[in-house]
């Protein structure tokens, strides 16, 4: 199973069962933590879309959340991160 890390951005390769305490093979963050899942969503109340999922505090650490489902499409921080200061400066070009 591919996923992308939401800490390093890398697409990696994940066994389809994997354990709690997985870690991402390019950084060592954890794999099964909020901000790899696909209902996380900062917008959301208590930053998830999943209305029955108890409340994490720590959203980048591995949890036992019993609604987790490992999200591909997250594009990573960097990534994220790049993208933010490329619309930032865009606005103040002339």
């Amino acid at each position: 199973m591919k996923y992308s890390c939401f800490h390093c951005g890398n697409r990696v390769e994940i066994p389809k069962e994997f354990a709690r305490r997985e870690e991402c093979p390019s950084c060592g963050w954890d794999v099964q933590c909020c901000k790899n899942c696909e209902f996380f969503d900062v917008s959301s109340y208590n930053e998830c879309r999943e209305p029955s999922a108890e409340v994490e505090k720590e959203k980048e650490r591995a949890n036992y959340c019993d609604y987790f489902s490992l999200s591909s499409a997250h594009k990573g921080a960097s990534a994220e991160k790049e993208e933010l200061l490329s619309a930032a400066e865009a606005l103040f070009k002339k």
